[in-house]
């Protein structure tokens, strides 16, 4: 049985991937942690204005096997459902044309911390990414100016080890080659605390 979102309860077992198929397309940002609904309030101007600029830096390098899209649902299974600020795809899997991805069909997963998702993002996406096979994942941070932390999965242990942190010049070698300045992420009106 599908659940309405104005239930006081969720449904009997928690909330799956089908509840959320059957909720209209409202704008609400949806999330599901092993059946529980998790709502993102709207992002702040920064937030945004740091993933639209990201997307385009990494389009531009980006190779043509793999795609660069942003706020793309990703199906970890039934129970766990997340939508990651900005995604790096094959680009096999974006020919699908799809509105969600499989956890393979990722390369790299990127979350923007926010007020409301330090928990979320620091902690509980990384983990989940990383027991999901995502093999990199990124975090910025954006208390005191812009921060860019960069993961790679370690598969025999599931968990993301560090494989840099770049205020100024992101410079990495995998998934690809980027050599990027943290300011070009940076929007303009934006100064560090």
């Amino acid at each position: 049985m599908t659940a309405a979102l104005s239930e006081i309860h969720p449904p009997p077992g928690g909330w799956t991937t089908d509840d959320l198929d059957a909720l209209p397309e409202d704008g609400y940002r949806r999330e599901l942690i092993d059946g529980v609904l998790i709502m993102s309030p709207s992002p702040t101007d920064i937030h945004q204005g740091i993933v639209w600029r990201l997307t385009a830096a990494l389009e531009e390098s980006c190779p043509d096997d793999l795609h660069v899209n942003q706020g793309v649902e990703v199906r970890i299974n039934k129970r766990r459902s997340f939508i990651p600020d900005v995604l790096v795809t094959t680009d096999a899997a974006a020919q699908r044309r799809t509105s969600k991805y499989e956890p393979h069909e990722v390369v790299l997963a990127v979350e923007i911390v926010s007020d409301g998702s330090q928990t979320m993002d620091r902690i509980t996406k990384p983990a989940l990414y990383a027991q999901a096979g995502i093999p990199y994942y990124w975090r910025i941070e954006t208390e005191k100016g812009v921060v860019v932390h960069t993961h790679k999965i370690d598969v025999t242990d599931e968990i993301y080890q560090p494989t840099g942190q770049f205020a100024d010049v992101v410079k990495i070698d995998e998934p690809w080659p980027i050599n990027l300045s943290v300011s070009r992420l940076t929007p303009r009106h934006y100064r560090a605390g």
